[in-house]
C-alpha cells in the first residue's frame, strides 16, 4: 500500500477503488472493544457515494461538521479531478472572493475545499456548468449545511448531488457495511460480529466519532470541544449568520447539552440565558447549520389524534455531547442516568449515517402522544413502512418498555415492520409479534466489505 496523503496525525491509504483506510500513527482507539479487529483501520463508506455521484452529476458537494475528514476524503480524488484548491488557504480565499468567475474560468475539473467561505463561487460554478455540463467537473466540500444558504442558485442545486459526511461510525471503525435498517424493514435482524456491553459500550458512546476526540485523552476532550466551538465562531458563524451577540452561542450549546433528547422548548431554553424565543430559534438554527445539533421532527399520520407535534432536540455526536457535559466513562459509570441521553445521541447518529449510505430514502421522526407514551425514533421509508426504535440504557428490558411501540402497532398494523428496544445486553428477545429487545450492537451488524 502506498500513502496518498499525509498530515500530522494520519496516513491515508487507498486499498480499494471505492474505499479509504485511515491509519493513525500515534494512538490506538477502542483497545478493549475491537475483539480482533484492527483498531487502526477506518473505512469511510461515503467514498462509494462520491464516486457514484461524480459519474452522473456536474457537481458533487460533500457537507458535514468541521473536522470529520471531508478534506482528507476528497483529496483521494485528486488523480481523477486533476486539481485541488482549499479556501483554508488565505491567498486562494482572497482570490475566490475577489473574482469568483475568474477563479473557476478555464477549469476542466477541480476540487474546491471549504467552498462555503466564498459563497459567490456558487454562482460562478453554476455559470461554468451551464457552459459545460459534463459530469464530474466540480467536487466541493462545505462545513455548513448549504440547504439553508440563501445565495445557492436553484439551477445549480438541480445539477449537484449533496453527500453528508458525519463523524466516524462504529461500523466504519469495524470495516463492515451495516445492514440494520435494510433488514429491519424486512422484519429481520442482523447479527453483530460481536456485542458491546457495560463499560465497553460506555467507552464507545462517550468517545463518539470525531477523529480529534478519538485521538485525545479523556482529560483533554472538554478543552477540545471548547476550542472547536471557538474556531467555528471565528471561521464560519460570522459569515453565515446575522445573529448578534455570538458570544452567547457557546453558553447556549452547553445549555442544550442538558436538553438533548427532550422536546424542544425555546422559551425554557432561552430563559436560562435571558434571551427571547426568536433569538433562541435563530441561535439554534445556526447550530443546526453547523451540524452540531439536530431536531428530530414529530411523526404524525392523518386520522390519528392526541399526537404531540413538537420536535426533539439531539446532538449529532455522542462524543461531542459528552465533552460538552464534561462526562468521562468513569463519571458515567457512577451516574448511569446521564448515560441515557448520550446513548440516544449515539443511536440517532448511527441510524442517520446508515440512512445517508442507503440507496433508499428514509425519514427519522419521533413518536409521542398526550398520554406521554413515546418511541424515541420512528424510521419511515417511501412506501410508508415503519421501523420503531426505542433506547434503554440498562441490561434488563420489561414488557412496559414496549408501550409506545404497541400503540404504533395497534394504529398502523402491518405498516410497522419491526419494533425494537435497543438495550445494554447480549441477547435478542421476542416480546410479541415483530417486537424485540436487542443489543445496541445490532446497529452495526452486516456483511464484511470485500
Amino acid at each position: 500500500m502506498v500513502p496518498r496523503f499525509t498530515d500530522k496525525y494520519l496516513y491515508i491509504y487507498e486499498v480499494h477503488p471505492l474505499f479509504v483506510v485511515f491509519i493513525y500513527l500515534d494512538h490506538t482507539f477502542y483497545d478493549s472493544t475491537m475483539n480482533g479487529a484492527n483498531s487502526n483501520f477506518f473505512i469511510r463508506f461515503a467514498q462509494e457515494s462520491i464516486a457514484r455521484a461524480l459519474v452522473t452529476n456536474s457537481a458533487v458537494l460533500v457537507v458535514g461538521p468541521l473536522g470529520t475528514g471531508k478534506s482528507s476524503l476528497v483529496r483521494l480524488f485528486i488523480s481523477k479531478m486533476g486539481r485541488y484548491s482549499t479556501l483554508e488557504d488565505e491567498d486562494a480565499l482572497e482570490s475566490a472572493r475577489y473574482d469568483p468567475t475568474g477563479f473557476v474560468r478555464g477549469l476542466d475539473s477541480v476540487i474546491i475545499d471549504e467552498v462555503q467561505r466564498a459563497p459567490d463561487l456558487f454562482l460562478a460554478i453554476k455559470q461554468s456548468i451551464e457552459d459545460d455540463p459534463r459530469p464530474g467537473r466540480f467536487l466541493l466540500t462545505s462545513s455548513i449545511d448549504i440547504a439553508q444558504m440563501q445565495n445557492l442558485p436553484e439551477s445549480l442545486a438541480q445539477r449537484m448531488e449533496v453527500i453528508t459526511l458525519l463523524p466516524i461510525s462504529r461500523a466504519e471503525i469495524d470495516g463492515k457495511k451495516p445492514s440494520f435498517l435494510k433488514a429491519a424493514f424486512r422484519g429481520e435482524f442482523v447479527t453483530p460480529p460481536f456485542t458491546l456491553i457495560g463499560n465497553d459500550l460506555v467507552l464507545n458512546v462517550v468517545t463518539g466519532g470525531y477523529p480529534e476526540l478519538m485521538r485525545r485523552k479523556e482529560s483533554r476532550r472538554k478543552a477540545w470541544a471548547r476550542d472547536y466551538v471557538k474556531a467555528l465562531l471565528r471561521r464560519d458563524v460570522r459569515e453565515i449568520s446575522g445573529v448578534e451577540k455570538l458570544d452567547r452561542l457557546p453558553r447556549l450549546l452547553e445549555s442544550l447539552a442538558t436538553h438533548s433528547g427532550k422536546l424542544t422548548n425555546f422559551s425554557h431554553i432561552g430563559s436560562e440565558l435571558e434571551i427571547d424565543d426568536k433569538t433562541t430559534q435563530k441561535y439554534m438554527a445556526v447550530l443546526e447549520q453547523l451540524f452540531l445539533i439536530h431536531r428530530v421532527p414529530a411523526w404524525f399520520q392523518s386520522g390519528l389524534s392526541r399526537l404531540v407535534k413538537t420536535s426533539k432536540l439531539h446532538f449529532l455526536d455522542s462524543g461531542f455531547h459528552a465533552a460538552m457535559l464534561g462526562l468521562s466513562p468513569e463519571k458515567v459509570a457512577r451516574n448511569r442516568h446521564a448515560f441515557g441521553a448520550l446513548l440516544r445521541t449515539f443511536v440517532l447518529s448511527e441510524i442517520m449515517k446508515q440512512a445517508i449510505w442507503s440507496e433508499e430514502i428514509y425519514t427519522i421522526n419521533h413518536y409521542r402522544d398526550k398520554d406521554q407514551d413515546e418511541v424515541e425514533f420512528l424510521v419511515e421509508d417511501e412506501t410508508g413502512a415503519l421501523v420503531g426504535i426505542d433506547v434503554k440504557p440498562a441490561a434488563t428490558v420489561y414488557t412496559t418498555d414496549f408501550k409506545g411501540l404497541r400503540k404504533i402497532q395497534s394504529n398502523c398494523g402491518e405498516d410497522l415492520k419491526l419494533g425494537v428496544v435497543l438495550y445494554d445486553g447480549t441477547k435478542t428477545v421476542a416480546f410479541g409479534d415483530r417486537l424485540f429487545a436487542a443489543p445496541v450492537s445490532c446497529l452495526w451488524g452486516g456483511e464484511s466489505v470485500s
